[in-house]
This record gives structure tokens, C-alpha cells and sequence, in this order.
């Protein structure tokens, strides 16, 4: 059984090689199935001879299942792929030796959890990993992120993500780059009336004028004579605004009491 799933493995991987993501998807499913019929495999992990060999494969496979989820920019299948791998990271440490993939895999979750705003969640799977682990450079990466985003140094955001620690970072740091240009646009609809364009691409973070005018676009704003005019700066009423303060500091409450805890 073990051999047969070996070879599903090399098959699996050689897709993944060549850039055929949907036939890697495809096989993976047939593999997983192989993969059940392991005994040594959780939840029963029973003691076979092969029992070392049948865990390595698995993790190796999960380990591959997560990368191409990534790939596939699949955020539903990394989660469910991940839960499944955190249980040879975490049942098997005295059984098989360390994975030089787990610090990124794990880096790679915490930023998953950081794109989705599950602070909660980051910091729970944050205090799971010891301070040696807490120190690789992928993991390091996401900490620092989502310090500098509690801070609001959305700068040093836009510079994290030209220098991430691995290709595979750069489809989740593009989805965080989103999230923080939609709190700047939020943030300076309620501060300016209008903008020059050139500082509007500046504090948005945008690399050329037509990526700031298509977005303008998209949030509804007017562009004329070279400024960016925000519709809801214009169209608010004095009776918004109380609420729209009470709002922001019970937000900043409630970050500042998820920081404490």
C-alpha cells in the first residue's frame, strides 16, 4: 500500500513541477485516499514495520498539498490541508525528524491568519511555536507584519512585501496589501476633501497613476484637474460624524485590549 501511494506522490509532484496545477488537484485526491488506508497513519498510528516510512510520505504529501493550495490560491483548501499536517508537527516530533519545510508552512499560516483578520487565532497559533521557531525568518515575517499593522506603519507593510522570505509569501501579501490600501481609502475619506493624484498613489501605495485612477473608480471617487475628489467627504452630514468617532474608538479600544490579553 505504502509503494502505491509512493508512486501516486511522484506523480503528484511531477505535475506540481511542470505547472499543471488542476491535474496535481486532481491526483492529490486519489493520493489522499491511498493515504487512508496507511495503518500507521493518525489517528490510529499503529506500529508497523514501514510505520516511519508511511508517516514521512504523509507529511511530505500534506506538506505539497499546502504549497499547491497556495498556488491555486485556495485559502479554504491551505486551511483544511494545514489541520491535517499540524498533527505530524505536533504527535509525531518523537517519531520522525524535523521538517525543513515547518517553519515556512507555519510562517505561511500565521499570514494567513493575519490576511484574514483573525488576530485572535494568530496569536493563539503564535504561543504553539517555541521562541527558536518564533525566530526563523518565515515566521519573524508575519510577527513583524502584524506589529507594524497594529501600529498603522502601513509603510513598512508595502516594504515587507518587496522583500518576502519566500515566493510562496507574495499571494498572500498582495491580499494584505488590499486590506491596508482599503483602511488608508477609509481613512482618508473621512480626513481630506481631495487629494493631488501623485499623493493619493503616494499614500496608497500604488506603482503607476493608472492603478490609482482605476481604483478611484472602483471606491467612487472623482478625478478632475489632476485631483482625487473623495464623494464621501462631500456627501457626509455633521450628524455622522459622532458616530463615525465613537466607531473608531471603540476599534481602537478593542485592538488595544486584544493586544493586552
Amino acid at each position: 500500500m505504502a509503494a502505491e501511494a509512493a508512486k501516486q506522490f511522484e506523480q503528484f509532484k511531477a505535475a506540481i513541477n511542470k505547472g499543471d496545477l488542476q491535474s496535481a488537484k486532481r491526483l492529490l485526491s486519489g493520493l489522499k485516499l491511498s493515504l487512508t488506508k496507511l495503518p500507521a497513519l493518525p489517528p490510529f498510528f499503529e506500529k508497523t514495520p514501514s510505520a516511519q516510512q508511511e508517516l514521512l510520505l504523509a507529511r511530505d504529501v500534506l506538506e505539497h498539498a499546502v504549497s499547491l493550495s497556495v498556488k491555486l490560491q485556495d485559502e479554504a483548501a491551505f486551511e483544511r490541508n494545514f489541520l491535517q499536517l499540524k498533527t505530524y508537527y505536533t504527535d509525531t516530533r518523537g517519531v520522525l525528524p524535523p521538517s525543513q519545510q515547518e517553519p515556512l508552512i507555519n510562517g505561511l499560516n500565521l499570514l494567513r491568519l493575519l490576511v484574514q483578520n483573525r488576530i485572535a487565532e494568530f496569536h493563539t497559533e503564535l504561543e504553539l511555536l517555541s521562541t527558536k521557531e518564533q525566530q526563523s525568518p518565515f515566521v519573524s515575517h508575519a510577527i513583524n507584519l502584524e506589529q507594524r499593522l497594529m501600529e498603522g506603519a502601513y509603510n513598512k507593510v508595502l516594504e515587507a512585501r518587496r522583500n518576502v522570505p519566500h515566493e510562496s509569501y507574495t499571494y498572500f501579501m498582495e491580499k494584505l496589501l488590499t486590506t491596508v490600501r482599503d483602511e488608508i481609502a477609509g481613512c482618508s475619506e473621512r480626513a481630506y476633501a481631495h487629494l493631488a493624484l501623485p499623493d493619493a498613489k503616494k499614500l496608497m501605495l500604488f506603482d503607476s497613476d493608472q492603478q490609482a485612477l482605476q481604483y478611484a473608480q472602483e471606491r467612487g471617487w472623482a478625478v478632475k484637474d489632476g485631483k482625487v475628489f473623495f464623494q464621501m467627504q462631500e456627501d457626509k452630514q455633521a450628524s455622522d460624524l459622532p458616530a463615525l468617532d465613537l466607531i473608531n474608538h471603540s476599534l481602537t479600544y478593542a485592538r488595544e485590549l486584544e493586544r493586552i490579553v
